[in-house]
This record gives structure tokens, sequence and C-alpha cells, in this order.
């Protein structure tokens, strides 16, 4: 599909956004110790040229136990900077309490995105909600963990968001055990007007998860598939999981002018969802783990949005220096001057706050020419 030349300056661009080492930090966490990040969200601009970052904050709980241990996703949250180069303040927040509804309490805020629209301004959000798995696997389902699906809420301007109207959009998959969570929504407008809607999902047994990826046609409130499987897992550091974050339009200049209108997928990933202790005469790896995930880069023609092939093929892309290596979450904004790159970073006190990188136009330019 794309020549490996192509795939070089595709991987050189992916690293300059995501640069570890020249990351700044926008949003801290709540404490500065393990299990306390915030991210999961995007990144969009305003129609007034502001900068609007949403997420949620996680806290410490584990759910391999039951997150009633801890207060995992407690809040939703949304920030708004004048430029890429200024504090971020928050001007939005939510609690599970005010994102319940048709009876189902809220165990844990999961990612979330904003989007520009013609009424205004909508968020898709997803929830842990205190649901119960279907009865033929039901002994799967642990002691105080719930299911996963996502909702959207909608308004004219940002700050006047509400759950007053708070609809579930895509409910988890009773009938699909095998992608029975759906999660952490990411979304990007065609051309025409229609909206992609992509989302992670997760089987009943927590063994992986992948990509799936809804259509809402322009003018219409239905969302239709278009895949379950947008990303296929791959064969080494990636084997466990294929969960798309972002997809960025990739310019049409140099290498790319002439050919498919393409798009660069930012993926996170692991080798196993539980952490593998290595043999101390073998070659150290990243590998990743559940809540812990490293990153990599996938690529696709915009003209079939059904897959995507991975870039990353031996080794992640996207690891941090720092604390368990985990970097995860990338969302990226386009802007008249460049391209805003933001995503979670484990640090060494093992805590993951939001941190961002500025890529200028004329640099991308030069990388991808």
């Amino acid at each position: 599909m794309i020549t490996t030349e192509q795939k070089q300056k595709l991987t050189r661009l992916a690293q300059e956004l995501v640069n570890q080492d020249a990351a700044k930090t926008l949003v801290e966490p709540q404490d500065r110790s393990t299990g306390y990040w915030f991210g999961g969200g995007n990144v969009i601009q305003d129609r007034d040229g502001s900068i609007l970052i949403c997420g949620r904050y996680r806290n410490y709980g584990d759910s391999r136990t039951g997150v009633g241990a801890g207060e995992r996703g407690l809040e939703l949250a949304i920030f708004r900077a004048p430029d890429v180069n200024s504090s971020f303040e928050k001007i939005v927040s939510f609690t599970k309490a005010d994102l319940a509804h048709s009876g189902m309490d809220i165990v844990s805020i999961e990612g979330v995105a904003l989007h520009l629209n013609e009424e205004g301004i909508e968020l898709f959000i997803s929830t842990e909600k205190d649901a119960k798995y279907p009865e033929r696997i039901a002994d799967f389902q642990k002691p105080g963990a719930g299911v996963w699906s996502i909702d959207r809420i909608h308004a004219d301007s940002v700050e006047n968001l509400s759950p007053e109207n708070i609809e579930e959009i895509i409910p988890f998959g009773s009938e699909n055990p095998e992608r029975l969570h759906c999660k952490d929504p990411w979304v990007f407008d065609l051309p025409n007007g229609d909206l992609v809607l992509g989302y992670c999902t997760h089987p009943f047994t927590w063994s992986s998860s992948g990509t799936g990826v809804m259509l809402r046609k322009a003018g219409s409130s239905e969302y239709e598939t278009i895949t379950e499987d947008l990303l296929s897992r791959g064969p080494v550091w990636d084997i466990a999981a294929a969960r798309v974050t972002e997809r960025l339009a990739i310019p049409k200049v140099g290498a790319f002018a002439d050919g498919p209108d393409l798009s660069l997928y930012f993926y996170d990933s692991c080798e196993s969802l539980r952490q593998l202790d290595e043999n101390p005469t073998a070659v150290s790896r990243p590998r990743g783990w559940s809540c812990e995930e490293i990153g990599g880069i996938a690529v696709g023609e915009d003209a079939d949005l059904g897959q995507v092939e991975s870039i990353s093929i031996e080794h992640p892309l996207f690891v941090s220096p720092h604390g368990t290596g985990c970097s995860r979450y990338i969302a990226t904004l386009v802007t008249s001057e460049g391209i805003f790159a933001n995503w979670q970073q484990s640090q060494e006190d093992l805590c993951q706050p939001l941190v961002g990188n500025f890529v200028p136009t004329s640099r991308v330019h030069e990388i991808l020419s």
C-alpha cells in the first residue's frame, strides 16, 4: 500500500510529534504515585481559536479485584488554553454521579472525546456502568466490576454541556461477548460531513483489546458499523492489544503529494495484559501490560476505512523513558501553525500526567519531503 520510504518518513514524523524527552506537562494527576493519571481524551480547537483538552482523572483502584477497592475513573474534566503554549485551566467537570443514567450507577469514567458540530459541540463519554454480564458468561464478571459502553451529550457551547441530555449510543455487546466492553471513543470528520467514531473493545475474558469503527452520516443520528476489527493485533510486542486512539490526516506534501489520501493512526498495545518477568539473561525490551500500555503507528487509505496496517511491526515506537515506560492515549490537533500532540506518560514516581509537544508545519513538511 505504501513504500518503505514513506513508512520511514511517517515513523520519523510520529517520533517527533510524540517526543518523549521534549514533552511538557499539561495536566497533573491528583497524586504523584502509581495508579494516578489524567488523559484518555482528545484535543480540539474551539471556534474562537482556543484549545480544548478533555480527559478523565483516574485514581488508584485495582480492576482485578473490583474497582470498589479504589476511586478509579472518578472525574471527567475539560480544560481550555488560549493557545498550545499557554497553561490549561479546567472549565467543565463531571463526576460519576453526574453521568449516571437509566437506573445504572457509574463504576468508573473511561475515555472521552470532544467534537464540534453544526449545532455546537458534542462530547462522547465512555463509562463502566453497574451492569451485569449475560447469564451464560456471568461467572467471568469480577466482583465490583461493571461493563463499558459509550454515551453522548451535546450543547451549543462547551460551557453548557450537561448530562441532562445524555444518551447511550454504543451499548455493551451482550450479543457479542467477544467484544462485550466498548470504550475510549475517538472521532474525526470526513470531507462529506460524515462522522467517523472509533472505539476500543474488550472481550468478556479481558484477554485482549481491539478497535471498532462506526459511521454517522451527515444529518443523521444513527450509527452504522464499518468494522469491528480495524487493526489486527501484531505478532510481537502488540500481540495482546490493538487499541487505536487517534487518526491524523497525512499532509499531501513531499513523498505523499501525488498518492491517495492517507491517514496515520496511533495505537496502544502490549505483549500481555499482565506484567511479565523477564529472564535476566535475555534481551531486555519494553513489553507493556494493562494500564501501562506502550504505542505504535498504523496507516490506511481514507477511501477504505475498514482496515489499517501497522508500521510498528517488530517493536513499539512510543515508550516513556521514565517509570514503567507507559506512553499511551495519543491525541493530535492540526492548527495553522503546526501539529500539537499530547499523551499520558509514565513518570519516575509511576504516575501518568498528560504531556504535550508541538511541531511547526515547516518541520512537518521537511520530514515528509
